[in-house]
């Protein structure tokens, strides 16, 4: 077993017998069989596609289930999932955005007629008071007002995020009637593999543990908010555009919701890590380092989004 890096919600091995090799993986921060047993149900439906890229294929037990219950650990639950060969993008490369956009439009289009035969664990992005019930008004208002001492430095970023927070509660509303259906939900460089041999060619979509019944457009917007910032930003988002909207249509409505969903996924992104923090599983530096991060975006998308909109209404970008 060969321990893999990076990841904050779980601990990934690479595994290898008898010239075989597997991908386990322990989840860290639920024990919540529900929401794996959802994951893996999405997986095996996808896996009787033929999709042009491979996903994760959970690997059965002797006793025909997915995952198992460790005995150490604290009752983690653990899975395996099939050896994905591929490489995880270098940060500095940009060459695979437009192949990123079709495979993500790709997956969209299948997830749509995808039926899981389970009911969901995880809500939908805009469930922010049920997702995370610890982040009421009242106690994220009380970190601003009273933060403790590592954050003093960055009061500035907490009040852009604290407003950004309620002012992403009070538009919740409008996306309820926007087209729904199953999304992956966290699609990133981090979740996808490239060729070898061609780094511009994407051949694996990875971690479905988010995967729910959200809105529709909540899938490019998670992608684009992840490529703020970037020192390439106008020029990747259209390669992505350029490929996700050759393979999926949304209306004019769900093109202007995009922003809003982008700084929705901001929002739920801080909200996720000061519960961590709260909760004990991070230390104090994790939240530092993400309130820096989200603050700066989220500062970027309250500057005004009219060039992003130009490029998603241009259709192919």
């Amino acid at each position: 077993m060969r321990k893999r890096s990076g990841g904050w919600n779980n601990t990934t091995y690479i595994v290898e017998s008898g010239g075989r090799r597997a991908v386990l993986r322990v989840y860290d921060t639920h024990r919540d069989r529900g929401k794996i047993a959802f994951e893996h149900a999405v997986l095996q439906k996808l896996a009787a596609y033929d999709l042009p890229f491979k996903i994760p294929v959970p690997i059965v037990t002797v006793i025909g289930d997915t995952l198992v219950q460790l005995k150490e650990g604290n009752g983690k639950f653990a899975c395996m999932f099939n050896y994905i060969e591929g490489n995880s993008p270098a940060e500095q490369d940009s060459g695979f955005y437009p192949s990123f956009g079709e495979a993500a439009g790709i997956l969209s289009a299948v997830l749509a007629e995808t039926d899981p035969g389970l009911p969901p664990v995880y809500r939908p992005y805009y469930g922010l008071a049920a997702s995370y019930p610890l982040c009421s008004r009242e106690a994220v208002n009380g970190l601003y007002a009273n933060p403790p001492e590592f954050l003093l430095a960055l009061v500035p970023e907490l009040k852009v995020l604290v407003e950004a927070y309620k002012n992403i509660a009070d538009s919740l509303d409008e996306l309820r009637g926007l087209p729904h259906q199953l999304v992956h939900g966290d699609l990133n460089p981090s979740n996808l593999l490239v060729d070898t041999e061609n780094s511009a060619q994407v051949v694996a979509l990875l971690d479905f543990e988010f995967c729910t019944y959200d809105v529709r457009a909540m899938e490019p917007a998670v992608i684009l908010s992840g490529m703020l910032g970037h020192v390439e930003e106008q020029r990747i988002i259209r390669s992505f555009w350029r490929g996700f909207s050759s393979r999926i249509t949304l209306s004019r409505a769900e093109l202007q919701s995009i922003p809003l969903l982008m700084l929705l996924r901001k929002v739920d992104v801080f909200l996720h890590f000061l519960t961590r923090y709260w909760e004990g599983t991070d230390e104090a530096v994790v939240l530092q380092e993400q309130v820096k991060l989200l603050a700066a975006d989220v500062t970027q998308l309250s500057g005004g989004t009219a060039w992003l909109e130009e490029i998603l209404l241009s259709g192919n970008g």
